[in-house]
């Protein structure tokens, strides 16, 4: 069954189209990833599917029934991890929770229970009395998913959920996401870690001015640029305006500047690496290693869309 379902969805503002009569249909059971960089109308999508903005057209279902005409049961059925944090800092780890469950109608010895087993999943059971004001970043973000879960919906929105935390809450939360799906929830999941969508999702939508360009399994997506090479240049110091320079070479598709290591795609047929390597040296840069990398999502992404997923 299709747990969610978009159809001709619009959302205007002004003259401004943020969502460009988009369609989109996420089966149940999936890991989704829904990529796009800033400004490209993922968020818009996601607050029209959580009902805080009104399309302008289209029609949303959820479990196949229309979210406007169906606003509870889509509220019941759907939990929503927010990139900004929505937890209160002057209530207790248990009583945030216990807040946003009660928003969904759980009531007394069920509500408890619901909040207990929540705290539990994400590892704060043993901090139920503490203030938020307290925690790590990531026992924050942790809090977030706890609040959002309680209430066990089927279809669960989380929307940058490690951002800004460390390696190891970054671990947790991604075995808590793989956790939920395998007790029967259908997730979409929006990172601007590529590597997060690799390693967690089982489909992806790539966003790009308000139209989804590209949708598949990573290795279908992958698959569409055959035509494209990806060099990985590292230098001794810290890339400048190269990058930029480099755009104007022929073959060369986009370019990614990340400290001192310079990705490049390019186009397969044309034999530029010689022009790329004087071009550096002109420069006065020092190479220091030269990769041909296997295809991946980046490439994927920077390939279709010419910029980069934290632009």
């Amino acid at each position: 069954m299709n747990i969610l379902d978009i159809q001709g969805l619009t959302k205007k503002f002004g003259d401004f189209v943020a969502v460009d009569n988009m369609s989109l249909t996420i089966r149940e059971g999936e890991i989704f990833g829904f990529l796009g960089a800033n400004g490209a109308g993922k968020s818009t999508t996601i607050n029209m599917v959580s009902s805080l903005l009104r399309p302008t057209s289209g029609v949303i279902r959820i479990l196949d029934k229309d979210i406007t005409k169906q606003s509870r049961f889509a509220k019941l059925n759907l939990g929503i991890v927010p990139q900004d944090l929505a937890i209160y800092e002057d209530m207790t780890a248990m009583e945030n929770v216990s807040f946003f469950a009660g928003l969904y109608g759980l009531r007394g010895a069920e509500l408890k229970e619901r909040a207990n087993e929540a705290l539990e999943f994400v590892g704060l059971s043993d901090r139920a009395k503490n203030f938020p004001k307290n925690f790590s970043g990531g026992m924050k973000r942790r809090l977030n998913i706890a609040c959002a879960i309680a209430h066990k919906p089927k279809l669960i929105i989380m929307d940058e959920p490690t951002v800004g935390i460390d390696p190891q809450s970054r671990n947790y939360i991604l075995t808590s996401v793989r956790k939920l799906n395998e007790a029967g929830c259908t997730i979409i999941y929006t990172s601007h870690y590529m590597e997060e969508v690799e390693e967690i999702c089982s489909r992806v939508a790539i966003v790009d001015h308000g139209k989804i360009i590209a949708e598949g399994t990573k290795e279908q997506l992958k698959a569409t640029i055959t035509d494209v090479k990806d060099l990985r240049i590292e230098m001794k110091t810290a890339a400048g305006k190269e990058g930029e320079q480099l755009k104007s070479i022929p073959g060369v598709r986009a370019v990614q500047q990340d400290e001192n290591v310079i990705r490049i795609q390019s186009d397969v047929a044309v034999d530029n690496l010689n022009r790329i390597l004087k071009k550096l040296m002109d420069d006065g840069k020092e190479i220091r290693a030269i990769e041909e990398q296997e295809p991946n999502l980046e490439t994927v992404f920077l390939t279709l869309t010419g910029r980069n997923l934290r632009d």
